[in-house]
């Protein structure tokens, strides 16, 4: 199978698809490779590295999609690449294709087989490991911003996550205790903040409870509880996630009118759409903007501002699914695999995806494997 690696176009994106050390896995496979020409330079991957590894140098976008079976990347098509994508070519990328009805009307039009990064589900379709990696650097992150975001001069309310002797730190609240909300209250724990963790899964609350053993408050998520306790929140970190779906919005714009003037709020769920009310996705250019005195961090691709630990991590996660693809076929691929067949958002013109089809109000087909056949 012919694999074409291009540059990506988001605003101060650095990461790429597939780093050399995963080019040669597939070359030493049979398989053969074209990448976009300084499509890893940003993370210090010269078009050297790939030429010693196999790898074919093509000069634009233009040349990979026009020429290769599947496209690998890391963030989803933009509007100048929707052109490019030909019927029957595999597309193997993050989509969130709930947040983007253009994007998936363009997927769709194409005639292409998209399978998102992250609906693909793991064991017994467990799990998301192919998001879970980002999620971690994510969750991470979003404490870090949101200490810098605290700083008087950033619009926050001057207080240090950290506190000193004598003066308490900061009141971080995290909603949602998944992957990335347990990520990030391992940094605000680590950092000396009172960090509590909203949460609505049972099995999750035990196992953070557990986990933290009194270093994190770990409490059942509802409206009320939401309500009073960012009320006394300096960081408030959403992590809500409903697989392929739109994320929920749990703080609406009233709510902020409760919260203390400078307080920072960080949307990690913003790629599906953000979980609170006021949130927009903003750049690492510009990646704040302040509503009703309230601090709002919402950058689209978060990992990307460490792109050399998020694509290694993510190379890591992705190379076996993406072999497999490649040794077998699509069709063959996810008809062996229900947790790769759950990735499968768009085939052939049809949502493919439950939480796709009802977030953007279009019709589903509920038997992909049919595709498959």
């Amino acid at each position: 199978m012919l694999i074409g690696v291009p540059s990506e176009i988001k605003s101060q994106e650095h990461r790429v698809g597939l780093v050399p050390s995963s080019v040669k896995e597939f070359t030493a496979g049979g398989h053969s490779v074209i990448v976009q020409s300084n499509a890893g330079i940003g993370i210090n991957f010269t078009d050297e590295d790939y030429i010693n590894v196999g790898a074919e140098i093509v000069a634009s976008a233009e040349d990979v999609y026009s020429r290769a079976d599947m496209i690998i990347k890391v963030k989803e098509p933009l509007e100048p690449e929707y052109k490019l994508i030909r019927k029957d070519q595999i597309l193997f990328t993050y989509l969130h294709l709930a947040a983007d009805p253009a994007q998936a009307k363009a997927l769709m039009d194409s005639g292409c087989v998209a399978i998102a990064y992250e609906t693909v589900t793991g064991y017994g379709r467990r799990g998301l490991p192919l998001l879970a990696p980002m999620s971690e650097i994510a969750g991470r992150l979003s404490v870090q911003v949101g200490a810098y975001n605290l700083q008087k001069h950033n619009g926050g309310t001057g207080r240090l996550i950290s506190g000193v002797p004598g003066v308490r730190p900061a009141e971080v609240l995290i909603l949602g205790g998944g992957v990335a909300g347990f990520n990030a209250a391992q940094m605000a724990t680590g950092l000396g903040a009172n960090v509590t963790i909203l949460e609505r899964s049972n099995d999750r609350m035990r196992f953070l409870d557990d986990y933290f053993r009194g270093r994190a408050n770990v409490v059942y998520s509802n409206a009320d509880i939401v309500e009073r306790f960012i009320q006394t929140a300096d960081l408030v970190v959403g992590t809500v996630l409903i697989p392929g779906e739109s994320a929920p919005r749990i703080i609406t714009k009233d709510m902020l009118g409760t919260m203390m003037k400078g307080s920072v709020v960080v949307d990690v769920s913003i790629d599906q759409g953000g979980c609170f009310e006021t949130s927009r996705v903003t750049t690492h250019s510009e990646p704040t903007y302040v509503v009703d005195d309230i601090v709002h961090y919402c950058v689209g691709n978060m990992p990307g501002a460490v792109p050399l630990t998020s694509a290694l991590a993510l190379n890591h996660s992705v190379l076996p699914y993406a072999l497999n693809i490649a040794n077998k076929g699509w069709k063959e691929a996810l008809l062996a695999d229900q947790g790769l067949r759950d990735g499968l958002n768009i085939c052939h013109g049809e949502v493919t995806h439950s939480g796709v089809a009802a977030s953007l109000e279009l019709p589903f087909n509920a038997d992909p494997s049919a595709l498959c056949a």
